[in-house]
């Protein structure tokens, strides 16, 4: 392939261009050539922009190149105040819970914000890692190198990139249970009393791979949205639809007005094995786990339709909630 002044230019300035599909190329003795792929991916050099736009215009393609990120060399600048030592926990002094900006950290998670409906405010890494983003322009984008990325986190970074949005309201539970398909089989997973960050983010990874619908949680359960959750479910949490029954556990009246199945886990003698509950008898099912410890309440318990417990060798009478939600969402299916 012979290649034009703008495609030795981009190769100079470390970049990787993809033309778009149907803009011939312009060779070297003026000749066109056609081109198959249809996107324009850029991975910027240290005088990047002006360099991959003249290249661009020069190859005869056409692109939306995204903005540099801007760079950070003092710690306590605050264009990154949303990321200032974390490692003390995301809840700012004077912050109630669940209003703090959502931290994500690490490209796959940061990927799955960038497609969630959370408004991302600002993103922030090492070098070459915000830029392969492919960040849209209204995301202020920053990098900054390894140390001082740690001065204004408080640890060392292993992730390459964190980002930070603006939460959204819980969903209405009314919009939630019914879903854009009023028709269409759900499944539901509620959680009651589970303060552990790293359970609730652990079920929204499990959830979201083995077909959960939304998530509901009572007002005693801990920020779905924290850090440590969000990082542990690899950002799935914020895939998920979320709702906060207030009124609990007379919210589960409204579940069973709208066709569900309530099924609670419990390692009760007296409950039912979870392998005899046919998920396809109901269109609609809604599964209840409790803490780890003290489990379901007994008003959540006798709210329920079915009490399902997990088959297990003797000797061992529970699992931990996280496996078990796991082993519920499969079961369930």
């Amino acid at each position: 392939m012979n290649y034009s002044p703008g495609h030795r230019a981009l190769r100079h300035c470390r970049a990787r261009v993809f033309p778009v599909r149907g803009v011939p190329a312009r060779g070297a003795a003026g000749d066109r050539e056609p081109h198959a792929t249809a996107a324009v991916r850029t991975l910027w050099g240290e005088d990047g922009g002006t360099q991959v736009r003249t290249a661009i215009s020069r190859a005869g393609m056409i692109a939306a190149v995204p903005t540099l990120p801007e760079v950070i060399t003092d710690p306590a600048d605050e264009r990154v105040a949303d990321f200032r030592n974390l490692v003390a926990g995301d809840r700012r002094p004077g912050t109630e819970r669940g209003t703090g900006p959502v931290i994500v950290e690490g490209v796959p998670a940061v990927e799955r914000l960038l497609a969630s409906p959370y408004p991302v405010r600002t993103v922030f890494g090492i070098p070459g890692r915000v830029a392969d983003l492919g960040l849209p322009d209204d995301v202020a984008a920053y990098e900054a190198d390894r140390w001082v990325l740690s001065e204004v986190i408080g640890f060392r970074l292993t992730r390459g990139v964190l980002a930070s949005a603006d939460r959204i309201p819980p969903l209405d539970l009314g919009e939630l249970i019914t879903g854009p398909d009023p028709a269409a089989p759900r499944r539901l997973a509620v959680l009651e009393g589970l303060n552990d960050h790293e359970n609730i983010g652990s079920i929204a990874r499990s959830a979201v791979a083995l077909g959960i619908d939304g998530l509901l949680l009572d007002p005693a359960c801990a920020d779905p949205l924290y850090r440590r959750c969000v990082r542990v479910s690899m950002g799935h949490v914020l895939t998920l639809p979320i709702a906060v029954l207030g009124n609990w556990p007379g919210d589960l009246d409204q579940l069973h007005a709208a066709g569900y199945r309530t099924v609670a886990l419990t390692p009760a003698a007296d409950a039912v094995d979870l392998t005899d509950v046919d998920p396809r008898s109901h269109r609609r099912t809604a599964v209840l786990l409790g803490a780890e410890g003290p489990g379901l309440t007994v008003a959540a318990q006798q709210a329920v339709q079915v009490r399902a417990r997990i088959p297990m060798r003797t000797g061992v009478d529970s699992l931990g909630v996280a496996a078990a939600a796991a082993i519920a969402f499969a079961s369930l299916r």
